[in-house]
């Protein structure tokens, strides 16, 4: 059995927002798998515990460069948000995605590779990225990248430094523009409910199955008649849909106007929107968290055995 520690519960807390007991129930229930753990609390407590699913805790930027129909996306991280504000680390990555967008390297050492001088370093963009790292004093680096070309328009949208969306379209331009943002504050993870990945999809099965063995356990318990396999697996599908319509773009309420879809309001603009790409700072990085509850017990502790 995993030792489920604090740090371990604040974490899952902050992911889901649910109670601290139930977190730390969740994860005994799973052994300490973070994942597990949050698929229990959703289960047990339902759309609550995805609220702060997103919450971010890397730090860096997302940087856009996009001329005709030629562009770029790209992540660069550090270490604080202090860094996040330095004209040299900006300018970097600004440089950076012009030179994905023009040059189209394959990878990040490719990137690296390419001519770029910048605050007395170079010839080329790593050099100037170790040499920042010197000046700075912090670690930072090309995490990801998107390149775009091809016969279909982009328009890209920046909120911030943190997130950025880069939409392949055709047609009204506006109307583009308006799906990058909606898709900033929306966090699709999809075109269309047939492009939701399949991973995805039975991972929400499993939690409305698991919901719905919930319920009959509580029906059970109060004495009330079980529902028919029939229902239950109406509901379960039922709740698989509902979820497909949520997280792809096309089927969403339309931000600036939630009487429509997107699809509704792209059919009224008479655009098509071929694709999009969503970067969230950090996503999917664990940043570290310092237990340090256990870190001042155990200095107390070693300072006791000293005396």
């Amino acid at each position: 059995m995993a030792a489920i520690t604090a740090s371990m519960v604040a974490e899952l807390r902050a992911k889901t927002d649910a109670p601290m007991m139930e977190c730390k129930k969740a994860l005994t229930e799973a052994d300490g798998n973070m994942d597990k753990a949050e698929e229990l609390l959703r289960v047990k407590l339902g759309n609550k515990a995805a609220k702060a699913g997103s919450r971010i805790t890397a730090e860096g930027v997302v940087a856009a460069s996009i001329g005709g129909t030629t562009g770029a996306l790209l992540e660069v991280n550090c270490e604080t948000d202090f860094v996040t504000k330095n004209d040299s680390f900006l300018a970097l990555a600004r440089a950076a995605a012009e030179l994905i967008a023009k040059n189209d390297p394959a990878d990040i050492a490719a990137l690296g590779a390419l001519p770029y001088s910048q605050d007395g370093f170079g010839p080329t963009l790593e050099d100037v990225r170790k040499g920042l790292i010197g000046k700075i004093g912090e670690n930072m680096s090309f995490r990801r990248f998107k390149r775009f070309s091809g016969s279909s328009k982009l328009v890209s949208y920046l909120h911030g430094t943190r997130i950025g969306v880069v939409v392949e379209f055709e047609g009204d331009e506006v109307a583009a523009k308006d799906v990058a943002m909606h898709v900033a504050a929306m966090k699709p993870v999809a075109l269309s409910s047939n492009d939701v990945p399949a991973e995805l999809i039975e991972k929400e099965r499993a939690v409305a199955t698991g919901k719905a063995e919930e319920d009959r356990k509580a029906a059970e318990a109060a004495g009330k008649p079980a529902q028919s396999a029939e229902i239950v697996a109406k509901r379960i599908e039922g709740g698989v849909q509902k979820y497909l319509k949520e997280v792809s773009l096309l089927n969403q309420p339309f931000v600036k106007n939630d009487k429509q879809t997107v699809e509704q309001m792209l059919k009224a603009a008479n655009t098509t929107i071929k694709g999009f790409t969503l970067y969230v700072v950090g996503e999917g990085i664990e940043k570290k968290a310092d237990d340090f509850a256990a870190e001042v017990a155990a200095q107390v502790a070693a300072a006791k055995q000293a005396a």
